[in-house]
Formats: C-alpha cells, structure tokens, sequence
C-alpha cells in the first residue's frame, strides 16, 4: 500500500508554519568539495521534490496512473529466464511480472534522486565527500565479494538479518534462520577495509543496494530498542538527555525513562554527521549522490524487496531472506501517529529539517499531526 499523501505539519498558535520554516532552514552545514568553495543544498528545492514525490504517490492511489501503459518489465530476450540464471547489470534491472508497484516506486526514488543530485555542488563520487563523511560512507557499505555486490546497511531498517545473509553467502554461517546474537563486525567485509583503488574498482562494477524506512518510524524503532532495552544507551545517551531536558532532574539519572518528546529534542541540538548511527539520517550513511546505487529497497515491502535483490544477484536458490519472527512487534504507522501526536509540535518543526533528505529523496510523505487528524 502506498503511503498517505502529503499533508502539511501545522504550526501552533503563533508560530511560522512548517512550510516556511522548512524552505528557511538550512539542510545541511555549509562545505566544501575538494578546492571548491563552501556549498548550501537549498532547501527550497527539497520542499519541492517532497511535493512532487507525494503528487505522484497520491495519483497512484487514486488510480490516475492506472490508463498508463507500464514499462517493460522484462529487457528483450529475457523473458522465462530462470531468475537465478542471469545477474542483471547495473542499471539494467528487470522486475517480476506485474509488480508494477516495485516500478512505480523505483521511479520516484530515481526521479528524485536525480533531481537532487543533479544539482551542481553535490557530490559525485566519494572521494568528493569530506574526509568524515567519506570515512561514514565506506564503514557502512559491506562487501560481497563472491556475489559482486555492495550493501549499506541502515540500523533499524532490518541491517542484523542482512549481515546474517551476506555471513551465510560467505560460508560462515549454515542458515539464516541461526538464532544467534549477532557480531556486526566479525567474518564481514566492509569498504572502508579495502584500499583505494579496490574501493573504486567494486563501486564501479558491483552491484550496490540499501533499503530505506520511513525516517520517523526509523526514530521511533531506535528510541524503544535503545532506551527501553539497551542498558549501555540508557547510560550513554538517555542519562544525558535526561539531564539536559528534564526539568529537576538530578545530577545521576539512570537514563531508563526518556521520553520520546525528550529524544527529539536532543536530535534537534545534534548534528546530524555527528549522530549516532541509530538515527544518523540514511542521506549521510549512506550518500546516495556519491554512490549511484543500482536498487533502493524499502521496509514496507522488505520480504519481497530482499528476495528480489538475492536474485539479481544470484545467490542460491535456498537463501531467503529471514522472515520477521512471530514475536516481533514494529513500530507501527499508528504508534507513531501516536508519539508524534504526543510531542510539541515546535519540537518536530525543529528535527524534521533534519530528516528532510530522508523523506524527499525516498518518497515518504511528510506526518499529518493536525489537531483535526490527531483527534482521529
């Protein structure tokens, strides 16, 4: 199902409303490539592409696409190829029969993503990135050698069951379904291991993938499993915020109860290059400009985007993406309406600016948290 239009966060009393606030505020700090001058990514133009993305989301659901004829979803000659037979070349992706959805969706992503990254000043390559940011980059994206692809992975966008694939492609793993506590670094590949002209060599000829998730449900998934499970974040983060936006609090607080409107005030005062990768925005993980990824898959549909990218890349046929256990519980699209409703909306004015590349470069519309639709 696709997501609900865009529909403008509403301002309270006296205050700007969020649509000038946003063409307002600045998107990113002032940097400069390699020799050039400092850059500022206009925010306008983000406000535009977020509009436009969900236009396009809207007249899919109303069905105004419906009378367009779909694009061929097979290149000639491929018809009936076993799907594990043929990796496709990059750029050159066909999709399962009728799933015009997964198309639609594909083309949003690469609209907007070319419309953003055409922009002069944004980066084209890496090696146009700041040193930080680079280092950022290349520490996500984990290496597949024997299956030639390249994977960012997203924490909190299903990034423990991908390593747990790419741990059984290698052979150090006998089964996906291996209910072990997972090691992020251990028997994995990333590129930030490989030297320069390595790096260069599989990002000019390996497949590359990432999936996204709606960016406040991403936030709402890290804060109820960082501070509500985590011992380790309660005491480096939590205590902090506690400390900085809790009125009275005491000078030790055991940082096991902080609130979601309290989470978003931090992330307001954080930078978001800074952050902790468990909301650090997907943009500056995993740099789309700079890395011209083949396919962007998305949390709403993982199962099937998953296995889909398992056979471009041919893997065995009995690799299947980990099902989502019976006992997991995501954070719901109506959790979230209900957090969000539950925060001042001066704060979720200030910490959307951050995410906004997130949402326009993906396609997710911005929340509704009118006073109409929060009484809902």
């Amino acid at each position: 199902m696709f997501p609900r239009p865009l529909t403008p966060l509403a301002a309270p009393n006296g205050a700007e409303p969020l649509g000038r606030a946003l063409r307002r505020a600045p998107l990113g700090r002032a940097r400069a490539g390699l020799g050039g001058p400092p850059l500022l990514l206009p925010s306008m133009l983000m406000f535009a592409v977020i509009v436009a993305s969900s236009g396009l989301l809207l007249m899919i659901e109303r069905g105004i696409l419906a009378e367009m004829k779909p694009l061929p979803l097979h290149p000639p000659g491929r018809e009936g190829a076993a799907w594990r037979g043929k990796a496709p070349k990059p750029g050159g992706l066909s999709l399962s029969a009728g799933d015009a959805d997964l198309q639609v969706r594909q083309d949003v992503r690469n609209r907007t993503l070319r419309a953003v990254c055409g922009q002069p000043g944004m980066p084209r390559d890496p090696w146009d990135l700041p040193v930080g940011q680079r280092r950022t980059l290349l520490r996500h994206i984990l290496v597949s050698d024997r299956y030639r692809f390249l994977y960012c992975y997203v924490p909190k966008v299903a990034c423990s069951n991908w390593k747990r694939v790419l741990k059984v492609l290698a052979g150090v793993l006998d089964s996906v379904d291996v209910r072990l506590k997972m090691d992020h670094r251990s028997d994995l590949v990333f590129l930030a291991d490989l030297r320069p002209e390595e790096i260069r060599y599989r990002l000019q000829h390996y497949f590359k993938f990432l999936f996204v998730r709606d960016p406040l449900e991403r936030l709402l998934s890290a804060y109820r499993n960082k501070f509500g499970e985590i011992r380790e974040y309660q005491q480096r983060y939590g205590a902090e915020i506690v400390r900085r936006y809790r009125a009275g609090a005491g000078p030790s607080p055991a940082g096991d109860d902080v609130t979601f409107p309290e989470f978003l005030r931090y992330l307001v005062d954080e930078d978001p290059e800074r952050m902790n990768e468990h909301w650090m925005p997907v943009y500056h993980l995993c740099q789309p400009c700079a890395v011209h990824y083949d396919f962007v898959g998305s949390y709403e549909r993982l199962e099937a985007d998953a296995n889909q990218v398992l056979e471009w890349v041919r893997a065995p046929p009995h690799v299947q993406f980990p099902a989502r256990q019976a006992w997991y519980r995501p954070a719901s699209p109506e959790s979230l309406h209900y957090h969000l409703c539950s925060a001042p909306r001066a704060v979720l004015q200030d910490v959307l600016p951050k995410y906004i590349l997130d949402f326009s470069l993906f396609a997710y519309p911005l929340p509704n948290v009118t006073k109409e639709a929060c009484q809902q």
